[in-house]
């Protein structure tokens, strides 16, 4: 460290760099994935609002695929899988921009981009998940 700026000749910069409320919440974070049962918990609430996210798009005849991993996923509105940037691409943007302010609406904010991921974490509950699809059940019906 003793080569770091300001005292070293290495300039190292970053938005939270060396912030000390961003650091607590970094270690904090890591303390508790490491709780027994952290990973199951969170596979199963991304398992569940990404399966029914699935099936309220199904119900309301849209055509959508449902990329996930992990806590991390994606529904690309398009018939075709989407394995590929260039499968990503067939995806109905101009439906994701309705069903993305659809959403906004009854307070569910999703990433403002349909090639960017949603996640679920340690923070969302039961009724977190159920009040998301319930928005989505409303939007993907006007969609």
């Amino acid at each position: 460290m003793s080569r770091v700026a300001p005292l070293g000749d290495v300039y190292q910069a970053g938005t939270l760099s060396g912030n000390p409320l961003a650091v607590t919440a970094g270690l904090t974070t890591l303390q508790l994935l490491t709780r027994p049962g952290v990973y199951a918990t969170l596979e199963d609430a991304a398992s569940y609002l990404f399966t029914e996210l699935g099936k309220v798009a199904k119900k309301h005849g849209v055509p959508a695929q449902v990329n996930r991993v992990g806590s991390m996923g994606t529904v690309f509105f398009t018939a075709q899988p989407v394995v590929d940037f260039a499968s990503a691409l067939t995806s109905d943007t101009k439906r994701f921009a309705r069903v993305f302010c659809a959403m906004l609406e009854r307070g569910v904010y999703l990433a403002p981009s349909q090639f960017e991921a949603a996640f679920v974490s340690l923070a969302h509950t039961k009724d977190d998940l159920d009040k998301t699809l319930a928005a989505a059940d409303e939007a993907l019906k006007m969609a």
